[in-house]
């Protein structure tokens, strides 16, 4: 009688045990659930945002001039990129040169300059530099065309309004070969810098004919096997996730006094010319310039 007892209670124990086993469990569903939910909400908008840019973008360069070529979203292999290939946003073929363009939305304050790999976003967050980013993608695209065209080049980063761009002056010089700009103004400054070039050189840099062979080798090396993107954009992705999360570390030191500085201070450094890439605590900022 007595043992019955005591078996009766260990039943009930472990009905208890399970039921909060399996609570436990459940929640731990619910918050992966929950989790996965806003991770799908968070890409699906980041998704439509891009493609919202996209768009913006195509009608700007439709309205370029008729006898302007161009190309969007081209994929073609490059081994020296971390997935072996290089996605274009676009590409745009003129008389006076070919521009390669390559598209941000980032929100936030964006602090980088000319000889910086690394940038910040925030002051907080690292990213590859869009100009070195975009120098491979030129790179990678002169294999395809004749030689006599890789001094035709010409980088243009575009960000949205979404940010504030914090960078050295001579990136928005439209004199550069290297722009950053506001997406706002990207055929403006393409057609600017078209005119430029008409008036440094005597006769066009490309002809009609010209065009139009680089316009195809461009469109024959497209890679658009959906599974090759797709694989592409995952090893893209992963490493923008790694770089967004992880906060450079505090060890930034004055040049002079070799005191610790804040990452405000140093992204403050960073970001203006006058400091030359090197970084100065506040007292030996007024002096050291």
């Amino acid at each position: 009688m007595l043992f019955n007892l005591f078996k009766g209670k260990d039943k009930v124990e472990k009905k208890k045990k399970s039921t909060v086993n399996e609570k436990k469990h459940d929640d731990k569903r619910r918050q992966r659930n929950e989790s996965d939910r806003k991770r799908n909400n968070n890409q699906r908008v980041a998704t439509r945002k891009g493609e919202i840019g996209e768009h913006k973008i195509d009608i700007q360069l439709s309205q370029l001039p008729k006898e302007f070529k161009y190309l969007n979203d081209i994929m073609i292999e490059n081994p020296k990129s971390i997935s072996g290939y290089s996605q274009i946003d676009h590409l745009v073929i003129t008389p006076y040169g070919i521009f390669v363009i390559e598209t941000k939305n980032y929100q936030g304050t964006i602090y980088g300059g000319k000889n910086r790999k690394t940038w910040l976003i925030n002051g907080k967050y690292k990213m590859l530099s869009p100009i070195v980013q975009n120098y491979g993608h030129i790179e990678a695209l002169k294999k395809y065309v004749d030689e006599q065209y890789h001094n035709k080049f010409y980088s243009i980063v575009s960000f949205t309004k979404r940010c504030t761009l914090k960078i050295d002056s001579e990136l928005r010089d439209i004199h550069s070969d290297e722009l950053v700009i506001y997406d706002l103004y990207l055929s403006e400054s393409i057609q600017r810098k078209v005119s430029i070039n008409k008036l440094k050189f005597k006769e066009a840099l490309l002809t009609e004919q010209d065009q139009s062979a680089v316009y195809k080798e461009f469109t024959e090396a497209n890679i658009t096997d959906p599974k090759i993107r797709e694989m592409h954009t995952t090893r893209i992705n992963e490493k923008k996730n790694t770089e967004r999360t992880e906060a450079p570390k505090n060890d930034s030191k004055c040049e002079v006094c070799r005191k610790a500085v804040s990452n405000k201070v140093a992204t403050y450094c960073l970001s203006n010319k006058k400091f030359n890439g090197k970084i100065y605590c506040y007292e030996h900022q007024k002096t050291s310039v």
